[in-house]
């Protein structure tokens, strides 16, 4: 991960001031780095045991991370977001036209980095996963404000535009472990059902946790009329005089007012739609441990053996991510 930090930051770099401006004010937000760790831990999992100058997993860590993060500054332009990890968004403090190209110029950084890899496995990987974020950004914003928006289509939203880059971020890291079919599709598998878990419990924190703990505001998805899990537990739970709460404030929210969101807050605690969603997580975490359980174990002695205790890693992070918000 330090080495993938270094590569993060030198990637940065441009003659253009501004770029590394913008860059230095993300970098300095933190985030958990969690992409480029699935990347990392895949990789050493399924058996690459190369040191030295020749690390080309973190490369492609970085590459992923450069892809998240570049969706990260167009999404917060297009959701008007003003907090991110806890400080002022980037849009907010550099603007909306900085933010944008900023973010394509880290998609072009992403793919300078794959090709001097020179995977064209890798790189179909990361390029067809970038297309499936930006059509999962889409579906969103086409069922923003419908409440009428089945699960199965919230859940086809919410691989889009996260669920695919995990699991882009463990397959690659088979890929270039030069790891077998089987032990690629475990880590694929893998990483969708913790990222499909990690989305789904975002969801929920937008209406269970307080701002600190968050890095966003609080009820900025209700806000927005975002179609969530959360809110169409409630919807469908809810009595006639509830459900037209939800069409007027999520369908109709331009009709939001003062203390709007304290009673979709009540609402949704009243009709459990938090315990809803957390259980929903919880199943796909289950799932991520189960195909992680498909790899076989390295025998003791063997070079794979050392990274073994990178399994159980793998599983804590798929237990901690269903259980974040409780």
């Amino acid at each position: 991960m330090a080495a993938c930090n270094r590569e993060i930051v030198a990637r940065m770099q441009s003659d253009v001031p501004l770029i590394p401006q913008l860059a230095a004010h993300l970098v300095a937000a933190g985030g958990k780095r969690l992409r480029p760790l699935l990347v990392l831990a895949a990789a050493r999992l399924a058996g690459y045991d190369k040191y030295g100058e020749d690390m080309r997993h973190v490369g492609v860590a970085a590459c992923v991370e450069f892809i998240h993060t570049a969706t990260l500054l167009h999404d917060d332009v297009v959701d008007n977001s003003q907090l991110r990890r806890g400080l002022a968004s980037a849009n907010a403090v550099f603007g909306n036209k900085a933010s944008v190209l900023v973010g394509d110029f880290l998609f072009a950084r992403a793919f300078q980095i794959l090709t001097a890899d020179g995977s064209l496995p890798v790189m179909a990987i990361l390029s067809a996963a970038s297309a499936t974020l930006a059509e999962g950004e889409v579906m969103q914003m086409t069922t923003q404000n419908d409440l009428s928006t089945s699960v199965e289509q919230y859940l086809k939203v919410i691989y889009g535009k996260t669920a695919a880059l995990f699991a882009a971020a463990c397959e690659t890291g088979a890929v270039v472990a030069e790891a077998p079919d089987s032990v690629r599709e475990a880590l694929r598998l893998y990483g969708a059902n913790l990222g499909m878990a990690f989305q789904l419990v975002d969801d929920a924190l937008d209406y269970a946790a307080d701002q600190a703990v968050l890095g966003k505001t609080v009820g900025d998805d209700f806000q927005e009329g975002k179609v969530t899990l959360p809110v169409l537990a409630a919807y469908h739970a809810g009595n006639e005089e509830e459900r037209a709460f939800w069409v007027r404030t999520i369908e109709n929210n331009e009709e939001q007012r003062e203390g709007d969101l304290q009673r979709a807050l009540d609402l949704i605690a009243q009709t459990d739609a938090i315990g809803v969603t957390m259980a929903r997580a919880q199943e796909y975490a289950e799932d991520a441990v189960k195909a992680l359980a498909r790899i076989p174990q390295a025998a003791p002695g063997s070079a794979r053996h050392r990274h073994e205790p990178l399994r159980e890693l793998l599983v804590d992070v798929a237990l901690y991510t269903a259980n974040r918000a409780r």
